[in-house]
């Protein structure tokens, strides 16, 4: 008995990824909606135990190198587990069994039956390749998961009833191959440069000065950093992303929202400070400074044009163009504290957008429509849906007592700690136009006598009520508790800086 325990604490990183793969084969051959679901749930329970414990053995114990089939690395795959990424498989594997049961329904209502298991079966592919994306320490590896993610995140979106689903995933496809190409050469480039695949190999084979300032290495950043930021839609490489949350099934979106991004996020971030800040100093060059700007323009433009959008959820789609900017604003100041609130709001934007888009998504259940226009007063007839939504709007603004807080005023003190007042002034001045498009929809929701179009309606099921009530509580929580967010972002964000050039 002791040693089947021992096996499986030992194998516990490619348990991670392998789990929720064999639970897509095995759906893929039942193609029975309600055992799907059964399996799906089983399987996205079990994910957050797995990846808790990878954590708390990194936090206790220092990084985890786990060699696939037993091949040492550089030669073999190596699946490496720290702070930073152990922080992600956690935000993936709760995000999904915490919004799992809100899918029996949701999805019931929005597709067909004949198409249900193979949705799930898409889902357990998805979050096989984000959890290999934040696990793997080899670069085409990641590669390889990214495109699973990608190629099942298409399908879906594809699913959705709307026939508008199926330009929108076919924009994502276009998109996301580009952003693969990219990619894919850059990794090119620097294999042809060190030799090897595995990351932490390729920062060592880099540091000579002489590899160090090839032209190559410039390319291969430029390659990468293009090719990831389409994935994550750092603006202006954003034009997938409206289309793909507005169309897709509501608890697609909220997964992807919550999820997708942020690893892409997590990829560009490993890529910046694990390899390419290793070799080079990052501050010699532009980089910094263009993600600064694309950042600011991203919170600035996004959220105005979210404030003319009728349609909830393309306004809440929008909403996250413009939060993105705030986490790849923290890798732009590149400090300690100006990392640490991107990293820590990765976290605190999944629970928020996640919590938004479901209690958007039980809207639609009860009356089937989420334009603004026909929402007047839904507050009194979906309260505890509407309450929900509002503590996650509330943290969404910034306001003191949310997640949302915690994030921006780790980021003020990064922008202060370098001298950029102006910075800090941009971060309030974009937080003061999201009160204008969520204070327009709480407005509508609340204060507006209820139309005939919310005259039936309700607050759903337990199954779909009870995740969102639990992400907009999670969202006060961790505004007030920040030990688990800022602790481990701070811990992450401290070894990323050290490691620079």
């Amino acid at each position: 008995m002791n040693a089947v325990v021992n096996g499986i604490w030992t194998n516990l990183p490619v348990l991670q990824v392998v789990i929720p793969l064999l639970g897509a084969l095995l759906v893929g051959f039942l193609r029975r909606a309600p055992l799907a679901f059964a399996i799906t749930l089983a399987v996205s329970w079990v994910l957050p135990f797995i990846a808790g414990a990878l954590l708390t053995q990194v936090l206790t114990g220092g990084p985890i190198s786990y060699h696939i089939g037993g091949w040492a690395p550089p030669w073999g795959i190596e699946y490496r587990v720290d702070a930073l990424n152990g922080f992600v498989l956690l935000l993936v594997s709760v995000v999904g069994a915490v919004t799992m049961p809100y899918a029996l329904r949701s999805i019931a209502r929005e597709i067909d039956e004949d198409k249900r298991a193979w949705f799930y079966c898409m889902y357990l592919l998805c979050v096989s390749g984000l959890l290999g994306i934040a696990v793997t320490g080899d670069a085409f590896n990641a590669f390889v998961f990214l495109e699973i993610s990608s190629l099942s995140s298409y399908v879906l979106i594809a699913l959705g009833r709307d026939r508008r689903a199926l330009l929108a995933a076919f924009q994502y496809l276009v998109m996301g191959t580009i952003g693969a190409t990219f990619y894919i050469i850059g990794v090119g480039l620097l294999y042809l440069l060190t030799g090897t695949l595995n990351m932490v190999d390729i920062a060592a084979r880099l540091a000579p000065a002489m590899v160090a300032h090839s032209p190559a290495v410039y390319a291969a950043l430029a390659f990468i950093t293009v090719g990831i930021s389409l994935k994550l839609a750092l603006f202006p490489l954003h034009a997938w992303l409206p289309n793909a949350y507005a169309y897709a099934p509501s608890w697609a979106t909220a997964f992807l929202a919550a999820t997708a991004t942020k690893v892409a996020i997590y990829l560009l971030i490993r890529y910046y400070f694990s390899i390419f800040g290793i070799a080079i100093d990052l501050d010699a060059l532009p980089v910094n400074d263009i993600i600064i700007v694309l950042s600011v323009a991203a919170m600035f433009i996004a959220s105005l044009v979210a404030v003319f959008e009728s349609d909830l959820k393309r306004m809440l789609a929008y909403s996250s163009v413009a939060q993105i900017g705030y986490i790849t604003l923290g890798i732009g100041i590149a400090n300690q504290a100006g990392l640490t609130g991107g990293l820590v709001h990765i976290v605190n934007h999944a629970l928020m957008k996640a919590a938004l888009f479901l209690a958007v998504g039980a809207v639609f259940y009860r009356i089937g429509t989420v334009r603004l226009s026909e929402l007047a007063g839904i507050g009194r007839k979906m309260p505890l849906t509407m309450t929900a939504f509002t503590v996650a709007g509330f943290g969404l603004l910034g306001t003191p007592g949310t997640s949302g807080f915690i994030s921006k005023w780790y980021l003020a003190i990064g922008a202060l700690d370098k001298g950029w007042w102006v910075l800090v002034f941009l971060i309030v001045a974009s937080s003061l136009i999201a009160v204008v498009y969520i204070g327009r929809v709480l407005e509508v929701i609340w204060l507006r006598e209820p139309g005939p179009a919310v005259a039936q309606a309700s607050d759903p099921p337990l199954s779909m009520l009870l995740p969102m009530l639990l992400l907009a509580a999670a969202t006060i929580y961790f505004g007030i508790n920040t030990e688990w967010t800022a602790g481990i972002a701070d811990t992450a964000a401290k070894a990323l800086i050290g490691g620079l050039r």
